[in-house]
This record gives structure tokens, sequence and C-alpha cells, in this order.
């Protein structure tokens, strides 16, 4: 699977991520930092990847409509939390979910674990 990390979280994640078989885009190394979230939106759907972010703009299903897209993840961990704990947490959880879990739907990670809200 393919993923686009949002310039508001760890570039470590992507190392997360490569140790679960995503390819990785994150999009400050594609000249999209401070671009609005529809740009950010359209370049992982152009990619046809997944789109990690903790911006809660994504998770508006107006804007980005479920079954639209190849799958948003929002991250929703405590600021005082390390990020060492936010990727360990973060892999246990992404660990237990399949490619099926990602493809339109809007997925909440927290420290208490995962919400999907499907598109169908």
């Amino acid at each position: 699977m393919k993923a686009v990390i949002d310039e508001d979280l760890h570039r470590s994640l992507g190392e997360i991520l490569r140790q679960l078989d995503y390819e990785v885009f994150d999009i400050r190394d594609y000249d999209l930092r401070g671009k609005s979230d529809e740009d950010i939106f359209n370049f992982a759907q152009k990619h046809k990847a997944v789109l990690f972010s903790a911006d809660l703009g994504f998770a508006n299903t107006f804007r980005f409509p479920l079954g639209s897209h190849s799958g948003v993840v929002i991250f929703r961990f405590p600021n005082e939390m390390s990020t060492e704990a936010i990727n360990k947490i973060s892999k246990n959880l992404l660990d237990r979910l399949t490619e099926e879990d990602f493809i339109g739907n809007l997925i909440i990670l927290s420290p208490a674990g995962i919400r999907i809200r499907r598109h169908n």
C-alpha cells in the first residue's frame, strides 16, 4: 500500500510505515508544506495512497466524503506523549488493519485504539 504523511506528523512515522511495507510519500519532500488540505488530499489521491494526518479538517466527511478516497487516517494523541510512544502504539494499531479497512474509510488512531467510519 501507499501512504502520504502530512506535515503535522513526525517524519519517523515514515519508518514505521515502511516497516509495515507501505510505500511512503512525505509531503515535506514534495514541496507541499503549507499547502491547502485540498492540495494534500489531491496529492494522496493522485498516488492512490492513504492519507495520514493529525489535521481534523481531513475528518470532515462533507469536504472529503467517505468512499471518495483511498483512506484517511487521523492521529489523536496527547501533545505530551513522546514520539517514541506514539510510534509504538501506532505500529501496533496499524498492524491490526487490513487494506480493506482503509479504502474509502476514515480511521481514527488514538491511545484508546482504532475507530473506523466506513463508507458503506
